[in-house]
């Protein structure tokens, strides 16, 4: 695909507290305590461009995203290693790496987009608002699938209280839609091998293929074409 820019949905110049946070290019400063418990309700902008392969969905910004303006960013998170050890990315991508995310035909958006403590602070009818905000995104920006990261915020959401991981019945407009297991640090149901295993069944069935495999650590799987 040709080089995608940088959209954000929120805003690029999405402040906190009145600092600007802006598209990075390298780590960001670790954020203190008190940022951290400031980041709540603060938005960030969504790492989405048109014609992506897949668009990830979380549930909300956790305050470490909050803070920093950066999806998936507390170090803990095992997003970013599913991503390339499902074989989506050739090298292990960072946070602050957006325009090579975007690179790859990947983007990144949020069910709600609120920050809080924990995702248990969202209540059931801001999830299903995000799906319908979610929706008119895929419309907008197309992508080829929509894969939204978290099980239980999905089963509320899209209100399909026994869904498993893997494709959904029901496209999301005229996208594929793919549950995957939360990537959180917190999620002890899913170890990485798990994480592994379902982004690269995903990976797969974007590139019409039944016969897969995780790729393992240092293992450069290819971006997708």
């Amino acid at each position: 695909m040709g080089r995608a820019r940088l959209v954000g949905m929120s805003g690029s110049n999405a402040t906190t507290r009145g600092r600007p946070r802006r598209h990075l290019d390298g780590p960001p400063p670790r954020p203190t305590r008190d940022e951290l418990l400031a980041a709540d309700g603060l938005r960030i902008p969504d790492l989405i461009a048109p014609g992506l392969d897949v668009l990830f969905c979380g549930i909300n910004p956790g305050r470490y995203s909050g803070a920093t303006g950066l999806h998936f960013a507390r170090p803990g998170n095992r997003f970013w290693r599913a991503l390339h050890e499902g074989g989506f990315t050739p090298t292990l991508l960072q946070p602050w790496h957006q325009q090579a995310m975007l690179d790859a035909g990947f983007g990144i958006t949020n069910l709600a987009g609120r920050t809080t403590a924990t995702a248990a602070d969202l209540d059931d009818e801001e999830l299903r608002r995000g799906r319908i905000v979610l929706a008119r995104k895929v419309a907008r920006y197309k992508p080829r699938a929509v894969a939204i990261v978290g099980i239980g915020a999905y089963r509320v959401a899209f209100n399909r209280p026994r869904a498993v991981i893997g494709p959904q019945p029901d496209p999301i407009g005229t996208a594929l839609a793919w549950l995957l297991p939360s990537p959180s640090g917190l999620n002890a149901n899913h170890q990485a091998a798990d994480l592994a295993e379902a982004f690269a069944a995903l990976r797969c069935a974007i590139r019409g293929r039944s016969d897969w495999s995780p790729a393992g650590p240092g293992d450069a799987g290819p971006f997708l074409t």
